[in-house]
């Protein structure tokens, strides 16, 4: 196991921003998680009257994860993992959920929110057999990401890339086509890409009114886009049934039948040929 990016905890607290929301700590309160402040507490609590079944969408996006780890484990053989955009570690992380399946997994987490490097040692619990590291960059900085990944990672054999609601934070759309499409250029044959995305639906008018209230009061903003603008992503790529979908409909378990199937929460799984 090893320790990469995470720094000393002088630097990291003077990044820290309690006064104001953050979307990392209220995805982490939706969770039923502890890394967040009253700011957070508010703030999600009044999205959550705007757009009640919200908070759905952070249980989906993680369920979803799972899913797609264990199916990229089990039957494609998939055994390392360049997780971008990880979030405050939570239950059943990528390294946990591939670790139970293949043990040799190795795992790359990589985030530039200052709380999630304050618990990254919480990533960095590998199984002897594998390994996992942390880095702390922006998904704007490919090279460096990629750099610093293939200390870990080995870039002859497939990766499967993790973007799950993290793209969202590039507003404009080339450019964070163009992010997606240099990581997966940069990994071979046989690696897939796991992306999920927030939505906007004329079917699901209060998501946009919950979003417009974020993007005025925490940060980072946030930017929603079609199902098809989602599907572009993908493109290039050989997609896995049932395409892009609400990630309740990717492939769902029968322990799932009490959740909702349509949330604004998109995802897909997709292999370079």
């Amino acid at each position: 196991m090893a320790e990469q990016g995470v720094g000393d905890d002088g630097d990291v607290a003077a990044r820290l921003v309690t006064t104001q929301p953050h979307t990392a700590r209220i995805w982490n309160y939706w969770l039923g998680g502890k890394d967040h402040y009253a700011v957070d507490q508010a703030a999600g609590d009044q999205i959550r009257q705007l757009h009640p079944g919200i908070g759905e969408y952070a249980r989906a996006d993680r369920l979803f994860l799972g899913r797609a780890v264990r199916h990229l484990v089990s039957d494609c053989g998939i055994r390392q993992f360049l997780d971008i955009g990880t979030g405050l570690p939570s239950a059943d992380n990528t390294h946990e959920v591939a670790q139970r399946l293949a043990p040799e997994s190795r795992v790359v987490y990589v985030d530039n929110d200052p709380l999630v490097l304050v618990h990254a040692r919480a990533l960095l619990t590998s199984t002897p057999e594998g390994r996992t590291d942390y880095l702390d960059q922006d998904l704007r900085n490919v090279d460096a990401i990629l750099e610093r990944a293939r200390e870990t990672l080995d870039f002859s054999q497939p990766v499967a890339l993790m973007l799950l609601g993290v793209v969202i934070f590039v507003e404009d759309d080339e450019e964070a086509y163009g992010i997606v499409r240099r990581l997966m250029d940069a990994l071979p044959a046989g690696s897939h890409l796991v992306l999920s995305h927030t939505i906007t639906s004329a079917a699901m008018p209060d998501v946009d009114e919950a979003v417009a209230f974020w993007n005025e009061n925490g940060t980072p903003k946030l930017t929603q886009r079609t199902p098809e603008r989602v599907e572009r992503f993908f493109d290039g790529l050989e997609l896995l049934e049932p395409g892009v979908v609400s990630c309740n409909r990717w492939r769902p378990t029968p322990d799932m039948a009490d959740l909702p199937e349509e949330v604004a929460m998109y995802g897909g799984v997709a292999r370079k040929a």
